[in-house]
């Protein structure tokens, strides 16, 4: 078996006691951005992998989602922002740089441009890796959608004058929570082999959910990020799929299905027995 992890602080929560071995993994640990596990899980080279969750509306057919666990926010999310040298309302025509790490970040801001704030930028696939950030201000933009720790990094430096919390006009606009990741199984796994993999992750979560300072610091560590930065960001995220998380998601899919953006489809889940 081999389980997809995102190395953004994030997914700490869920994959840092199998990391440390407190919690042992059935499956081999396969690390990359949200868009390369999104295509590996497809091309069948994972089995389980954390996905944004629009690749799990665009491949339904061929995924199970593992209960219970997300990324998700009710408000505010800090990691998925769009950075801009003016108001959004305010950038019709405007070129706007899309991070080329995500997809479901990148839908979800053009659903706001459609419909919240009623413009029509000019859309251009740029990296916006931690890395990538310096040679960023080269390019010509008026506003960048950045995620991950690239975007606390960036709101740190306070570069640009205005920056778009997505995760909260989403809440704003909807009243619902907003899920941008999942844990997705391929139909074809081995199901007793999937579900000894969700049961890891379940476990593993628990931990880290119980461990958060310890995270926060190894986070600070890692991104250079201030440690109470960091504990408040990992403290504001939810990793559950609760009832009302599945709302949101199924909001989100029907708004996308109604721009005809992604097929029209159902949530499908391994079964728990």
């Amino acid at each position: 078996m081999r389980l997809g992890r995102i190395p953004w602080i994030n997914c700490y929560p869920v994959y840092r006691a199998l990391d440390r071995r407190i919690v042992s993994s059935p499956a081999d640990l396969v690390t990359g951005t949200a868009a390369e596990l999104n295509d590996l899980l497809a091309a069948g080279e994972l089995d389980v992998s954390v996905v944004s969750a629009v690749e799990y509306a665009r491949n339904a057919g061929a995924y199970h989602l593992l209960p219970d666990l997300a990324i998700s926010c009710d408000g505010p999310v800090h990691s998925v922002c769009l950075f801009s040298s003016e108001p959004p309302e305010a950038l019709d025509g405007a070129t706007v740089l899309l991070s080329a790490s995500s997809r479901t970040s990148v839908l979800l801001l053009e659903l706001l441009c459609r419909h919240r704030w009623r413009v029509a930028p000019r859309f251009a696939t740029a990296r916006t890796e931690s890395q990538d950030l310096t040679a960023l201000a080269g390019l010509p933009h008026r506003g960048v959608l950045v995620i991950g720790d690239a975007a606390l990094i960036l709101a740190a430096e306070g570069r640009y004058p205005h920056v778009v919390d997505l995760g909260r006009e989403w809440h704003d606009w909807t009243g619902l929570p907003f899920v941008f990741a999942v844990w997705a199984a391929r139909r074809a796994a081995p199901a007793a082999a999937v579900r000894e993999v969700h049961q890891a992750l379940l476990a593993s979560r628990a931990w880290g959910l119980a461990h958060l300072d310890t995270l926060a610091a190894s986070a600070a560590e890692h991104t250079g990020i201030a440690v109470e930065t960091c504990r408040a960001y990992l403290g504001d995220l939810d990793y559950a799929l609760s009832y009302r998380h599945l709302a949101g998601l199924t909001d989100f899919f029907r708004r996308l299905a109604q721009d005809q953006l992604v097929p029209d489809g159902s949530l499908s889940f391994i079964s728990a027995a």
